[in-house]
């Protein structure tokens, strides 16, 4: 359980941690996903299928940094999403090359600044406070977030961005600044903030964000979008606790407001980890009120450090709409 927080807080401080930057040669790593099963969106027909990057996105990145001395060390990342059941690259058909990281920067004893397409304060906070972690295929948290309340991309273009390290008491800061250049939908710049606590076994965030530009197709008369979101994790020794609450605004011709939340624990059994998460999304469209709600219920079993196979079912329902059920199982090996 401490090791996966731990991971999980260096992904935080902009994905990456000062171990893993250690070396001057550059290296290759990355992360292969896939699963079988049978998959279903609410109100779609099932589909027996082999599907990329249900649990984690599939990717390949490159890294590496040079010591400047004096504690001082620069650093780059270039990470592509791939599609292992196609053999592409890419989340999907026309998705950029570099989509999950292009940037350089500086770390030091100040902290963390970095320049180029990066994730997003929010992006980093709703994978941290879930038990699927960045899971697009069961997590209920990404999918009603960043499948369906956020508009644009969980990683955005022309960013600088900078993290401290902890300062006082357990707390981080991390900033975020994106220039709009004129990107699709642009109505001026996107800008992110958040707050991480720490404390022994209870872990707290706090995240909010403005959205003005790289969203395509943007809604009729878009002008903004305002992300908020809590979340909060607490470790027993058999099981952590995760909580998560939100809203999102959508300021355009049809105004939408959707308030969200996610419950969920992991708890260790033999070399594996039972994880469960229940998320519910309300929209408010115009005087009519719509529900999305996942139920994920999976279990993660390590054979290595570098490999698990995993087995998930998943329930989702929405308003006025049949009920989704997916059941699926999958290995994932990074290198």
């Amino acid at each position: 359980m401490n090791r996966l927080v731990s991971k999980a807080l260096a992904a935080l401080g902009f994905a990456i941690s000062a171990n893993a930057v250690a070396q001057t040669e550059p290296s290759l790593y990355g992360l292969v996903d896939m699963a079988a099963g049978r998959f279903q969106l609410p109100g779609s027909t099932r589909v027996l299928g082999a599907e990329s990057g249900r649990m984690s996105l599939s990717y390949v990145g490159v890294r590496g940094s040079d010591d400047l001395g004096g504690g001082l060390r620069a650093r780059f990342a270039l990470e592509t999403y791939l599609s292992a059941d196609r053999g592409t690259a890419g989340r999907g058909d026309g998705d950029r090359f570099w989509a999950r990281g292009a940037y350089v920067g500086l770390q030091g004893a100040f902290g963390t600044s970095l320049l180029g397409r990066l994730p997003t304060p929010l992006w980093l906070s709703t994978r941290l406070f879930n038990p699927f972690g960045d899971s697009f295929g069961f997590s209920p948290s990404i999918r009603q977030y960043f499948a369906g309340s956020i508009l644009g991309d969980s990683h955005w273009n022309n960013s600088i961005a900078f993290a401290t390290p902890e300062v006082d008491n357990g707390l981080r800061y991390s900033v975020q600044y994106n220039a709009g250049e004129g990107e699709p939908g642009s109505t001026g710049k996107n800008v992110g903030a958040n707050v991480l606590y720490t404390a022994g076994p209870l872990s707290a965030t706090g995240t909010w964000q403005r959205v003005r530009n790289n969203v395509s197709p943007a809604p009729p008369g878009f002008d903004h979008q305002t992300a908020f979101q809590f979340g909060a994790s607490y470790e027993w020794r058999i099981v952590k606790l995760y909580g998560q609450a939100g809203s999102v605004t959508t300021h355009a011709t049809t105004a939408i407001k959707s308030r969200l939340y996610q419950l969920g624990a992991v708890s260790p059994i033999g070399l594996g980890f039972l994880m469960v998460s229940y998320g519910h999304a309300g929209d408010d469209v115009n005087g009519s009120h719509f529900t999305r709600k996942t139920l994920s219920i999976g279990y993660d079993y390590f054979l290595s450090k570098a490999t698990d196979i995993y087995a998930v079912a998943m329930n989702e329902r929405a308003t006025a709409l049949s009920s989704g059920n997916t059941i699926a199982a999958g290995v994932r090996l990074r290198f």
